[in-house]
């Protein structure tokens, strides 16, 4: 007896087609994985037709070799426009972008794409983490095209924290309070600042192995915190204005006020103050960690604190976040989710496990 057998969702005969955007650490990441799947089953989940950063594109529907195509990209022919991201995606079946830049013109187009039809995957805090108008349109804009918003990467690097926060409010829980490390960087230089040395060669080792943004001050200021915050806050059901966060900087008005070209030499204009905060807090048994907030009632906070030794949030290593989440079913103990908050290998795993699954299940 002959039997046909249905193919599975998200069968090879119909992989999704995905434009990549950006290819910096985080998209160069994503391609060499993507090129990594060739001749395993994955390979026939996810075809690249369209691969831009913000100077060259290159389009080819019938897909861009994974190995070869950055080679192609140093040579394009064609200047980078968002113009042109719908257009090579254009044809039936799943379309997905990745937006791996840090782009705010890229996170302004989201919307517009998720209203086509076209599915996004994002490790850009810019458009969730930006104006409460802007996270509103893109709830809208989902909801209009039938289409998925894939967010894991903007927050934790892919740990499992707003899937987490989601699948417990899908049963049932109420969401009491959020705490956090949730910078890879910050937590870095916390976990090797010993109170002795300057934070400031600190700072400039973390710049030198790629931990913080090209301009430090981007993470010292906890502006990156905040937004991550925010996409949190709203994912737990508080959708707070982006200016509603209290933010502590760790960056001296002296500091902040210098050119970009001059920050390397001011530096130390940071070691007095941390060395101060640092010797409190071994007076007392306790650790110095740079902790986002939720609290009940919406009320958001950015900032140092002094912790205990035993608490939650003051464990870790290296780069590691560390998220508590209260809710109904863990009131006296908080759900804790640790790991991995950096890194470009780990942000683009997190981008193409959302691809996947929206491929799968589209």
């Amino acid at each position: 007896m002959n039997a046909r057998i249905a193919p599975l969702r998200g069968h090879a005969l119909r992989p999704a087609r995905v434009a990549l955007l950006g290819t910096g650490t985080v998209g160069s990441a994503a391609w060499a994985r993507l090129a990594s799947w060739a001749d395993t089953p994955l390979a026939g989940c996810l075809s690249l037709v369209h691969v831009a950063n913000s100077r060259y594109a290159i389009s080819n529907r019938n897909g861009i070799a994974a190995d070869t195509g950055e080679l192609l990209l140093r040579n394009a022919p064609h200047a980078s426009s968002l113009d042109a991201v719908a257009d090579g995606l254009s044809g039936t079946g799943t379309r997905i972008v990745i937006d791996a830049t840090a782009s705010e013109e890229v996170a302004e187009r989201h919307a517009q794409w998720l209203a086509g039809g076209i599915h996004v995957v994002t490790a850009c805090k810019l458009g969730q983490g930006a104006s409460l108008s802007r996270w509103r349109a893109i709830q809208s804009a989902r909801e209009r095209g039938g289409t998925r918003y894939g967010d894991s990467a903007t927050v934790g690097a892919g740990l499992p924290v707003l899937r987490s926060l989601r699948e417990l409010q899908d049963g049932g829980d109420r969401i009491h309070a959020i705490a956090g490390v949730l910078s890879g960087s910050l937590a870095w230089l916390f976990n090797r600042y010993d109170g002795l040395r300057p934070y400031s060669g600190f700072v400039r080792a973390a710049h030198d192995a790629g931990y913080t943004e090209p301009d430090p001050r981007d993470d010292l200021s906890g502006e990156d915190v905040r937004r991550k915050l925010l996409i949190l806050s709203r994912a737990a059901g508080h959708p707070l204005e982006a200016d509603a966060v209290q933010v502590e900087s760790l960056v001296p008005d002296a500091l902040a006020a210098l050119a970009k070209d001059d920050v390397d030499a001011a530096l130390p204009t940071l070691d007095a103050p941390l060395r101060e905060r640092y010797a409190a807090a071994y007076k007392n048994g306790e650790k110095l960690r740079f902790i986002a907030r939720l609290q009940a009632g919406g009320l958001a906070t950015v900032g140092l604190e002094a912790l205990a030794a035993e608490h939650p949030l003051a464990g870790g290593a290296g780069t590691d976040n560390r998220v508590a989440i209260w809710s109904d079913r863990y009131r006296e103990q908080p759900l804790v989710i640790q790991g991995p908050g950096a890194g470009a290998e780990v942000t683009a795993a997190a981008l193409l496990d959302d691809a996947l699954r929206i491929a799968r299940e589209a």
